[in-house]
């Protein structure tokens, strides 16, 4: 957010280190064409990370706290050649210019060299790196050389596992080091403003992050649910540790999968978004809204950005109703058939390799496929609240207002009506809004029947 004042001192701190990652970028480039044009022999085919002596060094780490530039090399354990690769995605951002020598025409063929790589953007006027820009940086023409810079672009490495840089390759057929070589948007945020920015709902992310300011205590919920949603936490806190410590990564998949399922306004997605506060992890709802699309590969585009930006994060991603996306396949009698089989299909792929966890929700269990619904690690029923959970319902949702006229007998509306949570809140609404049409300063009980009535309608039922 923009206020007017000087940069913090975490961004300046960030600017000093960028600079000098910048310059010795340059420094390299300019050795790396300098040898390529036969200008100096001597360094006509620069070294990978673990045999760099033809490569100027790189600037020393700062021992700095604020200086994120070093925490998250340090961090990720990156070398020489990673720093350079994580350089070379950041240079259009903070230095275009930098990338200009790059476009140099080979005359003979009147066009640019390919060695060099780089793509075109549709509005930026300089040249942006390619996977092949950065063999030709570290490789050259040593095959060996290259296929290390493979390894170190996969999507396990440090570099992609943390998200520092991502590739884009939309051309099937065309090589892979043509991808586009991009820095990670959460890293450049950070370097660039000195904190990790949340992103915002969008076409492009369509998921919105949840909140509440209820409590654990608000959340009347069965002593087998809570039992099951405690062993949800515990992966969410400790999972990392199970895996790496335990040594329970050979075994199980990374990730924790759930299926919340139940009536409506029983509390699910209440409780996802308390397993979030407890865990310290953001939720983020997916609006399915704005991820299917009639149109073949858009619902996959679409969801692949959620996937993408959530893999490197603590998030938890809940799919509410989900029955859209992951409901049962069908037999491919048509082309449509075969597009919908095949969405659900790329779902389950990414959900399976989502490193952490999900929640589905849905009223019906059986409306979700069975193939997804053998993957999941708990299946958790979320039934009616019976009589005494009513009660508890009513009483944390109005009777501390002190707005509740002498008539009013929340034991007996407990008793009498069969509601959800979801749909007892959606009453006391009511009956407070119609206090204050009727100039009350308290809500009466004929208020709440009005409420309970209007409610039971919806749900085809009569009082």
């Amino acid at each position: 957010m923009w206020t007017g004042a000087d940069p913090s001192p975490r961004a300046t701190t960030n600017a000093r280190a960028l600079e000098a990652e910048l310059q010795w970028l340059d420094r390299v480039l300019q050795q790396r064409l300098a040898g390529h044009f036969g200008q100096d022999a001597a360094v006509a085919s620069p070294r990978t990370a673990t045999d760099r002596g033809d490569l100027p060094s790189p600037p020393p780490l700062s021992a700095t706290p604020d200086d994120d530039l070093a925490r998250l090399i340090r961090e990720g354990g990156l070398g020489p050649a990673e720093r350079l690769v994580l350089a070379l995605a950041l240079a259009p951002h903070l230095r275009p210019q930098l990338m200009d020598l790059l476009f140099v025409s080979n005359r003979n063929l009147d066009r640019g060299f390919c060695e060099f790589g780089g793509w075109k953007g549709r509005h930026h006027g300089g040249f942006l790196p390619t996977v092949e820009t950065a063999a030709f940086l570290l490789a050259g023409e040593d095959l060996s050389r290259r296929f290390a810079l493979r390894q170190m672009l996969d999507e396990t490495a440090p570099l992609r596992r943390l998200g520092l840089v991502r590739l884009a390759h939309e051309a099937p057929g065309e090589p892979w080091y043509g991808s586009a070589l991009l820095a990670g948007a959460d890293t450049l945020d950070l370097l660039c403003t000195g904190e990790s920015r949340k992103p915002d709902y969008s076409t492009q992310f369509p998921a919105k992050l949840i909140e509440t300011r209820l409590g654990w205590n608000d959340l009347v919920l069965d002593p087998d649910v809570m039992e099951e949603v405690e062993a949800i936490i515990t992966w969410a806190r400790h999972g990392d540790t199970l895996m790496r410590d335990w040594q329970l990564e050979k075994a199980l998949k990374p990730g924790y999968r759930c299926l919340f399922f139940g009536p409506p306004g029983t509390g699910k997605t209440l409780t996802a978004t308390l397993i979030g506060d407890k865990v310290g992890a953001d939720v983020y709802r997916i609006d399915l809204s704005m991820v299917v699309s009639k149109y073949i590969g858009e619902t996959e585009k679409n969801l692949a950005q959620v996937f993408d930006q959530a893999q490197h994060r603590r998030w938890i991603l809940f799919f509410d109703e989900a029955d859209a996306l992951f409901g049962k396949r069908t037999a491919t009698s048509s082309s449509n058939d075969r597009h919908a089989n095949q969405e659900v299909s790329y779902l389950l792929q990414r959900v399976e390799d989502f490193p952490g966890t999900v929640i589905l929700a849905s009223n019906l269990k059986g409306n979700i496929d069975d193939a997804f619904a053998r993957r999941f690690q708990s299946a958790v029923y979320f039934p009616m609240p019976d009589a005494e959970q009513r009660l508890r319902l009513w009483e944390g949702m109005v009777r501390h207002t002190g707005r509740l006229d002498a008539d009013v007998d929340l034991a007996d509306f407990a008793e009498r009506h069969e509601l959800a949570g979801g749909a007892i809140a959606n009453v006391v609404r009511f009956g407070a809004i119609n206090a204050m049409q009727a100039g009350r300063d308290r809500i009466l009980a004929a208020d709440l029947r009005r409420g309970i009535a209007k409610e039971l309608r919806k749900e085809g039922r009569t009082v």
